[in-house]
């Protein structure tokens, strides 16, 4: 008898968000011949709307390179170069990438974290996720993506923070576009105010992944925050800073309460 896996609910879903995309890139030759195991990796296999593409020497081998290129293949060798290394030697990866059709649990989430434990079971070196920019070891990921067994999104999302250019920061994150939802950033954050946005951030991680949509205009109400802050959707996929729209939040005009646009991303 096929055993029965626990849902992973969506408590906070809302109809009618953009569909999951998921991608990420496992490196090494990964034998899909081997079966999985549904209750080992608490997966079902290969989510309706995904697919499993392999490069290798001989099958667009420019794919096995494409991802060890730029600021994260960088950062991965100054961090972990003993991985970096092993990466390195691959002349073979499997894709895992596609969408999923608004769906009203994270169970999709569920089986693809299985799948790719399975992957680095049967003979896959490293993961790297171009949503969040992030390679994963074999290790971190059973750490902390599959072993918690449950649905952590503040795992599966990067927080960034970078200069503006009048002397604040820009806080934005990367990988919402995983649960269908968009991404988040504020512009003008102030020293006094960082620990209360890094908590609105965190909040909004959660609520989005877990199914909730903010309408425009969504005030904000948060203790250590002014009044008068509000949510607005903007960007689409095509940009850089998030490939996904994402959430602009603006603080009040000083004196006014009323909320006034915050620049738009020019890196």
């Amino acid at each position: 008898m096929t055993p029965l896996l626990a849902e992973w609910p969506r408590t906070h879903y809302v109809a009618g968000g953009n569909n999951p995309f998921l991608i990420y890139v496992v490196y090494g030759w990964v034998d899909l011949d081997r079966p999985l195991s549904r209750s080992a990796y608490r997966s079902s296999g290969v989510p309706d709307g995904i697919d499993l593409l392999s490069y290798g020497p001989t099958e667009h081998p420019d794919v096995v390179r494409r991802f060890r290129t730029g600021h994260p293949w960088t950062r991965l060798i100054a961090e972990d170069p003993d991985l970096a290394a092993i990466v390195a030697a691959q002349d073979c990866c499997l894709v895992v990438k596609g969408d999923i059709a608004d769906p009203r649990t994270l169970s999709y989430f569920r089986d693809v974290i299985g799948l790719l434990a399975f992957c680095l079971d049967v003979g896959g070196v490293a993961i790297y996720d171009p949503q969040m920019l992030k390679w994963w070891s074999p290790t971190e990921w059973r750490t902390r993506a599959f072993n918690v067994g449950h649905c952590a999104p503040r795992h599966h999302v990067v927080t960034l923070i970078s200069p503006d250019g009048d002397g604040t920061e820009w806080v934005h994150t990367r990988g919402m576009r995983k649960f269908g939802r968009p991404d988040l950033s504020i512009h003008r954050l102030r020293t006094e105010h960082r620990e209360a946005i890094l908590d609105l951030v965190n909040r909004f991680i959660d609520l989005l992944a877990f199914g909730a949509r903010v309408p425009d205009g969504q005030p904000i109400r948060l203790a250590g925050l002014p009044a008068g802050m509000t949510c607005w959707r903007r960007g689409d996929e095509n940009d850089p800073d998030f490939n996904n729209e994402h959430i602009e939040t603006v603080w009040p005009e000083a004196g006014t309460g009323a909320a006034v646009p915050s620049p738009q991303a020019s890196r």
